[in-house]
């Protein structure tokens, strides 16, 4: 699976930004989707993940209830919105997937997911 990410920017603090994550071409097995972000010095933090039919999805703590994930199988696209933005959520987040052989399956460690998508840069200012 090539993933694509995309949708990264500036904004102010309590604003909104909605991430995007392609799967260019055509994908019929089953597979799910996590995001990720890192902060230069930091490792690489667990943001959200979804399962194929979106039945399934995890949130980081410090993201419940401020970031939604869903995913439009029809269009091998997986979004992430993100609401009330807070400074600390600067980074440079990533999308990731594997294949999970189930419709509701997802996973929380990066460890499951061999394909990465290109960084997206997230900043919020205060």
């Amino acid at each position: 699976v090539q993933l694509q990410a995309s949708g990264g920017g500036l904004v102010q603090a309590g604003g909104s930004l909605r991430l995007s994550c392609a799967a260019p071409g055509r994908t019929t097995a089953p597979y799910a989707v996590g995001w990720f972000r890192r902060v230069p010095g930091n490792e690489r933090e667990f943001v959200a993940a979804i399962s194929w039919s979106g039945s399934s999805t995890f949130y980081g703590e410090s993201v419940k209830g401020r970031f939604t994930a869903s995913r439009d199988i029809a269009k091998n696209t997986a979004h992430l919105q993100m609401s009330s933005l807070r400074p600390e959520d600067t980074a440079a987040y990533y999308c990731a997937a594997y294949y999970s052989g189930r419709y509701d399956s997802s996973s929380t460690s990066e460890h499951e997911y061999p394909y990465w998508g290109q960084g997206t840069e997230v900043t919020v200012s205060s």
